[in-house]
Parts: structure tokens; C-alpha cells; sequence
């Protein structure tokens, strides 16, 4: 296994600018449900395969964190987190990583065509993204947003003490689009932190967003295009300051991403008492 690191500190600021422009679709529903629906314009999907023991992924962690930043005008995405497990063999053990995240990316090396997965990679819309970092980036992830959706969401969720449970629903209108796509769900969360202790960080304290804590991938759409799906999900025993419920339709195969929902687990989605 080939692992290339980008090195480099520098953030496009002309890229978090573009990213600024348009707000994403399909929010969280005001009121007592706790509910979100998607809307007809695509909302990319921006995903960092990112570690702890990785020396250049800080860079690329801090710019995930400052672009799509809850409570400022959001980017024209929504982000996720994956931290890999593969560079736990360096000397530090990320508490974040999980083979099934690893296999995640090695998923969308396969559906890209690639040979090899690197640290830090981000993937937008399913297409390895290495310009990131890069001013040229802004055009490509502007327009990503003004593409129509191929696919609907909607997700309602009702938090409990010790668990989380998801209804999503999905429909993928176009029979083209059907074949192969999939409904995914994930759990994320913001201000986790690390003081890591050894490794290529270590005496680094290292602060997360958008980290994925679960992962699951759900049903096909059956002969109607139609998806639904009730998931329960576990509380994570650390829990940050934001969660976040996370859909997305994906076409396994090939990649492309139809649609992306996010719906922030606030006091609305509590169970009464």
C-alpha cells in the first residue's frame, strides 16, 4: 500500500469565498419535528480521509473545519470526516478511526479508478479532489452546487439516552440513476480533540469537525426508485458539541453522489419526557 501526503499549510481563501456563496439546500425543518428534506439543486458532498497519525493531515483537518463551520454562512456542501485506521501503526492509535471507514475510501479508489489511497484525501461528489488547496478548486466546486438533484432525501430522527433512531426515505427518479446506488447514513460531530502523545503528532492537541462516528449503508431503490429505511444508530459514549445526521445516495459502482442531507440532531429531536 502506496500512502502520499500533501504537505502544505495553505488555504485558498478564494475558495472558501466561492464555497460561501450558496447555502445549503434542504435544512433542518423549524418546529417541533425534527425533520429535513432535500431540495432540487445538489448539495456536493465533501469528504477528508484524514488521521491522527498522519503529519500532513492537520492542514487539511483545519481547512475542513474553518470552510464548512456551523453558525457562519455555510459552504455550498456538506463535509465528512473519515478518519482512516491504517496509520495507527505509526506510533499513535486514532480513537476516531475504523476499518469501516478505511474501506470506505478504498471503495471510492475503486469506483475512481485509482490504485492506491493517500492521507489527506478529499473526495468531492465521489471524484478524487487533490486541488483542494488550490484557487483553480474554486470554479469546480461552485458549479458542483448548481448542478440539479438526482435524487430526493428526507430524514427524521428522535434522540433517546442511549440511541439515535433514523427514518430515511429516498427517491431517485430517473431509471438510469437507479442501478446502483445505494442510501447511505452517517453520524457526525464537531469540537472533538486529541493531545496526542506519540507518533508523527505527537505534543500536538488536534481538534475535529464533521468527524464521522457511524457509518452505515442502507437499501437499494426498489423498481419505483423508492427508498425507505428506519436505522438505529448508538450514542457515542464521547460525544462533541454538534451532531449531525448525514444522508446521502450514491451510485457504489461508478460513485457519482445524486444527493446529500444533513439534519442537526437539535433539542427538537429529543424524545419527550
Amino acid at each position: 500500500m502506496r500512502i502520499v501526503a500533501l504537505r502544505t499549510e495553505r488555504m485558498s481563501r478564494g475558495l472558501a469565498a466561492a464555497l460561501a456563496i450558496a447555502a445549503v439546500a434542504g435544512g433542518p425543518a423549524h418546529g417541533a419535528a425534527c425533520s429535513a428534506k432535500s431540495g432540487a439543486q445538489a448539495v456536493p458532498l465533501v469528504e477528508l480521509y484524514t488521521s491522527e497519525g498522519c503529519s500532513s493531515c492537520p492542514p487539511a483537518d483545519r481547512w475542513l473545519s474553518a470552510t464548512f463551520a456551523k453558525g457562519s454562512p455555510r459552504a455550498a456542501g456538506i463535509a465528512l470526516a473519515f478518519h482512516v485506521d491504517y496509520l495507527d501503526r505509526l506510533g499513535w492509535k486514532d480513537r476516531f478511526a475504523a476499518a469501516a471507514f478505511t474501506e470506505r475510501q478504498y471503495e471510492e479508489m475503486r469506483a475512481n479508478g485509482g490504485r492506491f489511497v493517500y492521507t489527506p484525501q478529499v473526495v468531492v461528489q465521489g471524484k478524487d479532489f487533490p486541488e483542494w488547496q488550490d484557487r483553480r478548486a474554486v470554479a469546480t466546486l461552485a458549479s458542483a452546487s448548481t448542478k440539479p438533484a438526482r435524487a430526493e432525501i428526507v430524514l427524521a430522527a428522535e434522540r433517546d439516552r442511549g440511541s439515535i433512531a433514523v427514518k430515511a426515505t429516498a427517491r431517485v427518479p430517473s431509471p438510469a440513476d437507479r442501478k446502483g446506488a445505494v442510501l447511505y447514513v452517517a453520524l457526525a460531530d464537531d469540537g472533538l480533540a486529541s493531545d496526542v502523545k506519540a507518533g508523527e503528532n505527537a505534543g500536538a492537541r488536534l481538534e475535529h469537525d464533521n468527524v464521522v462516528r457511524l457509518f452505515r449503508a442502507g437499501p437499494m431503490p426498489d423498481a419505483n426508485g423508492e427508498i425507505r429505511w428506519d436505522v438505529t444508530l448508538p450514542v457515542p459514549a464521547e460525544a462533541g458539541n454538534a451532531s449531525t445526521i448525514v444522508a446521502f445516495v450514491q451510485n457504489a459502482r461508478a460513485g457519482d453522489v445524486l444527493q446529500t442531507l444533513a439534519l442537526p440532531l437539535t433539542a427538537a429531536c429529543a424524545t419527550a419526557r
